[in-house]
Parts: structure tokens; C-alpha cells; sequence
């Protein structure tokens, strides 16, 4: 029989980290460890905060399965029994890693997917125009996101960009910005470079964006959380960010990277913040993508044991004794 643990953890920040309606002074998760036979798997959620996910919401979620997950309910019931969310990716998660273990194969072996070295976006929270080049240009990574709300966005941005003209730049307004303020901004944006606009418009306000020809691509993050809102998604967006806590898990992640692919969708990885251990599975959807915002242990004052390694924005494979 397994032997299930759930405990919520709080990682604080290096400093408060802001963004659109909401600031990060710690990552509070929820933290899975599930053993059997001497083998322990483990998985670490943080929630989606926009949908009122917290740390206590995911144990109280995580408990009404512990049971039958102690009586061995597997990764593919799991979907059926826990809704989309940060509980069931911390246990979905947990599950893989002891499935590999079990198995005596790798999450690669497993999902039929060849790690390599990645590239992460660097992330810079809202802040004054030379605070935020200030931060850009401290970064040694060559990939930068830029938060921005609809406070001055643009002046923001020019002074990150002239700050690093070496980099390749996104911006993220979390939902922040009108219609009318995309259509003056995105150009502009064009003009200085950027790769791509994540989430302007507000989750589930963005119809408009159906009839609307961007200069550069946009990209759904809150209006996407997995595969059932794909379909809309993709008449509205050229790129789909998946995060683990949004799908709910590494099963469904590479469920929406697979139907997004077929779609002709491009495709990021990003993440709530968190530990190694969260990034880990995002790891391997890093694989498939385009863009990849992986950066959440670099926000925290520590790591777990055993982290994965970042150098210059390079990230290796989380090794297996960390996860999968």
C-alpha cells in the first residue's frame, strides 16, 4: 500500500516581485510525496492565484483523493476525480516521478522525448522605467520578459530594450491592457524589436481578438488554462504558454502541446513560481517549445536539493534525483 504526505511550504523571494493586480513575496506550494515499496515520488504545486488557488486550497483539494490514492488510484484516473489546478499537478507530478522510478526508466524514456540544454526567459517585475533597465541589464541571460501593466507600459519597455539591445524581449501585460491600447502598442512594439505580446487583454475579454491581425504574435496564458479552451484559444492567439499548474499536471501539459501542435500553434512553457522541482516537469515540455520562462527558482532566497542548474540562462535536465 502507498503511503501518501501532503504539506504546504513556503519558499520566500529575493525581493517583492510585481506584476499586473498582484505581488510575490513568497512561493507558498503544496508540496506531494507518494511511496510505495521503498520507491518515493514526489510533486510540488503553487496554484493558479487568478482563479483564488492558495496553498490551503490545494491541501484541502489534495486531501479528498489521499485515500484513494494511498489504495493506488492511478495517474489517468486522477484526471477524472480532480478538476484542473495546482492540487492535482503537484500529485499527477508525483505520480510520474514514481512511475519512472518504479519502472526503472527516465521521464524521457517514459514520454518518448529527447532532453536537451535549454534556454530560459529571465522575468522583470513592474517597476520604474530605470529600475526595470536596471535589472535588464544585470541579467546574463539573453532572454528577457517584461511585465508591464497600463501604467506607462511603453516608456517601460524602451528603457529595458535600450538597456539590452543584445537580448530577445517579450512582454507580458497579465491581462492588463484595452483593445484600443493593444492596437496603439503592438506596432510600436514591432518598431522596437519584441518578439512577442503575452495575455494583453483580460481572460475571457478578448473576443475581439478574433478579427484583429497582429503585427507580432500574441500569445494566451490566462486565457488558455488546457485543452478545453484550446479551440477558442487558437482563433484568438498564435501561441500557447502552458503551465503546469494551469493543465493541472505533465498529462494534460503534453495533451495541449500535442493538440496546440497539430493546430499549427506555437508553444511556451512558464510557470507560477517555484522550486526545481516544479520546473522539472516543465523541463520537458520546455522541449517542445518555442519560448521558455522557467526562471522561478532564480525569484526565491533558496532552492531545494538537488536543483537544477542555471548558467547564463542556461538549464540542464533535472537530474533523477530530483525528479523523474
Amino acid at each position: 500500500m502507498r503511503k501518501v504526505t501532503l504539506a504546504i511550504e513556503s519558499w520566500p523571494t529575493r525581493f517583492p516581485f510585481h506584476i499586473t493586480g498582484y505581488t510575490f513575496t513568497e512561493a507558498r506550494v503544496l508540496y506531494v510525496t507518494i511511496t510505495e515499496n521503498g520507491l518515493t515520488g514526489r510533486g510540488e504545486g503553487s496554484g493558479v492565484y487568478y482563479l483564488d488557488e492558495t496553498a490551503e486550497t490545494l491541501l484541502a483539494q489534495a486531501e479528498t483523493v489521499k485515500s484513494a490514492l494511498e489504495q493506488g488510484l492511478s495517474r489517468q484516473q486522477l484526471q477524472t476525480v480532480l478538476p484542473a489546478g495546482g492540487a492535482r499537478n503537484a500529485i499527477d507530478c508525483a505520480l510520474w516521478d514514481l512511475e519512472a522510478k518504479q519502472s526503472g526508466k527516465s521521464i524521457w524514456a517514459l514520454t518518448n522525448i529527447q532532453p536537451s540544454e535549454i534556454i530560459t526567459i529571465n522575468t522583470i517585475g513592474i517597476a520604474s522605467p530605470a529600475e526595470m533597465a536596471a535589472t535588464a541589464a544585470a541579467f546574463d541571460s539573453q532572454k528577457i520578459k517584461v511585465k508591464l501593466n497600463d501604467d506607462n507600459p511603453f516608456d517601460r519597455l524602451q528603457a529595458v530594450c535600450t538597456a539590452r539591445p543584445d537580448a530577445e524581449i517579450i512582454v507580458d501585460a497579465n491581462q492588463a491592457w484595452t483593445f484600443k491600447q493593444l492596437k496603439d502598442l503592438a506596432p510600436r512594439c514591432k518598431d522596437l524589436g519584441i518578439a512577442m505580446i503575452e495575455q494583453p487583454l483580460a481572460r475571457g475579454a478578448d473576443a475581439e481578438l478574433e478579427d484583429y491581425q497582429s503585427p507580432i504574435p500574441l500569445c494566451a496564458d490566462e486565457s488558455c488554462l488546457d485543452t478545453s479552451e484550446l479551440e477558442q484559444a487558437a482563433r484568438r492567439y498564435q501561441i500557447i504558454n502552458i503551465k503546469l499548474d494551469k493543465t493541472g499536471g505533465l498529462t494534460e501539459a503534453l495533451k495541449l502541446a500535442r493538440q496546440a501542435r497539430e493546430k499549427g500553434l506555437g508553444l511556451m512553457v512558464g510557470n507560477m513560481i517555484g522550486t526545481s522541482l516544479a520546473m522539472a516537469p516543465g523541463f520537458v515540455i520546455a522541449q517542445l517549445c518555442t519560448f521558455v520562462d522557467l526562471d522561478g527558482p532564480l525569484l526565491l532566497q533558496q532552492d531545494r536539493k538537488n536543483s537544477m542548474a542555471y548558467t547564463r540562462g542556461r538549464v540542464s535536465a533535472p537530474t533523477s534525483t530530483l525528479w523523474g
